[in-house]
């Protein structure tokens, strides 16, 4: 017998069908695999993490797993089974996205909410020395050989990642508007100061623009330069 789920306008929807309810398993999502491409190692990047993990949860209709929404239907053994097998594959999606450290204290957690909750209020922290440790990161990065691409989305990364932790409230007044193109013009001289020697002609060409290229353009215009280079020119 095919269970039945009202759907957004309170219509019946068969569960079996579905394949945007939230119950619902696509017969891809193995909860062996991984939904993001990296792990979760600590404070660092968790907000990073997160927002990763949200986007994955989301695109696979299971947010509502770690936000609490979607519960569980126990009078209803179709519903109540189908999100007992939901809840694993969303806790098995977490556990696989953070570091052999962390995992020991959540293994033994049995809802996705409470995995999520836990990293929460665990990692999700902005105090002064983690904020100054990505701050360092940022300062010390250079590019090292490595090739334009990688060096910069790196170093975006970083950016976003402290960017996340100093959060301004938004504003359209003037002051706002110069701050803003102020963090622009210091991640166009981050980038530029952890350029390879090997780029001094394009970096000097830059400096001398009018006005100034933001650091997306000098991006481009540094990855143009790399394609007429061989790899071991920087070396």
């Amino acid at each position: 017998m095919t269970g039945e789920i009202p759907g957004a306008s309170g219509t019946k929807i068969p569960d079996s069908l579905d394949v945007d309810y939230p119950l619902y398993i696509h017969p891809t999502d193995t909860v062996t695999g991984t939904i993001i491409s990296f792990k979760l190692l600590g404070t660092e990047n968790f907000r990073i993490w997160k927002s990763s993990m949200t986007r994955a949860l989301n695109a696979k209709n299971k947010l509502g797993f770690v936000e609490g929404t979607v519960n569980k239907i126990d009078n209803d053994p179709i519903k109540a089974l189908k999100w007992e097998r939901s809840n694993v594959a969303v806790c098995s999606w977490l556990l696989g996205s953070i570091s052999e450290t962390i995992y020991a204290g959540h293994a033994g957690s049995e809802k996705a909410v409470d995995i999520w909750n836990e990293l929460n209020e665990t990692y999700c922290k902005s105090d002064g020395s983690v904020i100054f440790n990505i701050h360092q990161k940022i300062n010390s990065f250079t590019q090292n050989v490595l090739y334009v691409s990688d060096y910069y989305n790196k170093l975006d990364s970083l950016w976003k990642e402290f960017d996340g932790l100093t959060n301004l409230t938004e504003c359209v007044c003037v002051a706002s508007t110069q701050l803003n193109n102020h963090s622009k013009l210091m991640k166009l001289m981050q980038f530029l100061s952890g350029l390879d020697e090997c780029y001094n002609q394009v970096k000097s060409h830059i400096l001398l623009t009018d006005p100034l290229p933001n650091v997306r353009r000098d991006f481009a215009t540094t990855s143009r330069e790399e394609s007429f280079q061989k790899k071991w020119l920087c070396v």
